[in-house]
């Protein structure tokens, strides 16, 4: 393709995937506009296009990469502003089946902030793009398709009660689980994708706090992980703002109270003390607040053989997952690398060729992680063959030897931060290693090795 611009893109929604998106699609199109209903100079918080924002976020490692590299020096201007950072492997407590974590120097950046905080930073990044221009408040009403109906040829919104057309050489959807696309695509005479559900009844509870800095000592976050024995969790994070950010989560209906006693009291059931001795020094500054995912879901668009023209499809529109694992985001950035390399080849990808490519390059494997994981919960509904019992039984083993070894720990953090795939903990360098750590720890090293995970 030439290294010139040219054409009008839109993007549908400024989340974190319309704002990856939009990053990308201003490299190869002269102008793009990136289209949101709601106002945006209002609190992220307040807007009804996430209603989730006031509950804990988290940008992946790999994430966190992709977002530098889109964004050069962004990393730290978010420090520079209060988020908090540090070593994923050595800054965060890790108390996954009741034991700690070895820390160790992974090499792996994280970043804790609120997702108001993250999405105005990369906001105001995003739009010192001259090719980028924000159309908030904005409706989207349809597609605009030409004659024959197989390529989408712009969109129709409405801004302050009048209608618009908006041509568009491509449109990228981003609008999230909510996406029309399905539904146009039925209306155009094109087949819907086949959808995938998984039912986990997640529920998850919020409170902001005011939390001394000795109370960390020296963390930045203290993540208790839910496990098949101990079905809950709860991350308590420093963030921006001077503020702690916990939230509390529960599967199937056992989820936390929105009253204050309930709230410690889930708290005060999880499987380690450390995050309840935390808040005992802590002031609250928020009641606490409940939000509900009751399905990953999951739209199979590589599996279509026909497709608009005109016409892409990212983030959440795509995929969904149990928000506890923090993938989200880091899978729309990862989305956003494949939107770039279709784009250089032309401006106008095809869509079966780009969705075929989304799900082997950032979908297949993340969903497959997370939908192995919610089925090592026994109540939750699922097909458990051979091949998902003996992944269950390999990251059991791999969490144990993570207590007793920093390297392990390391390797661990590297795939569940989306940076290597699953298979790096399956290669024989990594099995020898495991066995080294468990010998180890039948020597009756165990004991010692936890105690000193721990500041």
């Amino acid at each position: 393709m030439s290294n010139e611009k040219r054409g009008h893109a839109v993007v549908l929604g400024a989340g974190v995937a319309g704002l990856f998106a939009a990053r990308v699609v201003a490299e190869s199109h002269a102008k793009v506009t990136l289209i949101d209903r709601d106002e945006l100079s209002v609190p992220v918080s307040a807007r009804r296009g996430l209603p989730q924002a006031g509950h804990l976020h988290g940008l992946l490692a790999r994430g966190q990469q992709i977002m530098e590299e889109h964004f050069p020096g962004i990393t730290e201007e978010l420090i520079a502003d209060g988020a908090q950072h540090g070593d994923v492997a050595r800054d965060v407590r890790w108390i996954i089946n009741g034991r700690h974590l070895r820390r160790a120097d992974s090499g792996l950046t994280v970043i804790t902030c609120t997702r108001p905080f993250l999405e105005r930073h990369i906001r105001e990044r995003l739009l010192e793009v001259p090719e980028v221009e924000l159309s908030p408040s904005t409706d989207l009403l349809r597609l605009v398709t030409a004659p024959d109906g197989r390529t989408v040829t712009g969109v129709v919104v409405e801004r302050g009660g009048v209608e618009e057309e908006v041509p568009a050489d491509l449109v990228v959807d981003a609008t999230g689980r909510g996406s029309r696309t399905p539904l146009w695509l039925a209306e155009l005479g094109f087949g819907r994708p086949e959808e995938e559900k998984h039912k986990i009844g997640l529920g998850y509870t919020t409170r902001f706090y005011r939390t001394s800095h000795e109370a960390f000592e020296g963390d930045i976050s203290i993540n208790t992980v839910a496990s098949a024995g101990i079905p809950r969790g709860t991350i308590c994070q420093k963030v921006d703002g001077g503020r702690t950010i916990v939230t509390a989560y529960g599967i199937l209906g056992d989820h936390a109270a929105t009253t204050p006693d309930g709230f410690m009291e889930f708290i005060g059931s999880l499987a380690a003390p450390d995050i309840q001795r935390v808040l005992e020094r802590s002031e609250p500054i928020t009641d606490p607040v409940q939000y509900r995912f009751p399905t990953n879901l999951r739209r199979h668009y590589e599996r279509l053989t026909d497709f608009p023209e005109g016409l892409l499809v990212i983030g959440d529109a795509v995929c969904s997952f149990n928000p506890s694992y923090a993938q989200g985001m880091t899978v729309a950035a990862m989305s956003s690398l494949v939107l770039r390399r279709h784009l250089a080849q032309e401006v106008r990808p095809a869509p079966t060729s780009y969705f075929k490519s989304l799900a082997e390059e950032a979908v297949d494997g993340v969903w497959q992680m997370a939908v192995g994981a919610d089925l090592s919960f026994p109540e939750v509904e699922g097909v458990r063959d051979e091949a998902v019992l003996r992944a269950h039984e390999h990251v059991t083993r791999v969490q144990h030897a993570a207590a007793l070894s920093g390297e392990v720990a390391a390797r661990y953090a590297r795939v569940i931060g989306l940076v290597d795939p699953p298979s790096a903990l399956g290669d024989p360098e990594f099995l020898e290693l495991l066995d080294r750590v468990e010998a180890a720890g039948a020597k009756g090293t165990e004991t010692a090795e936890v105690e000193g995970a721990r500041r």
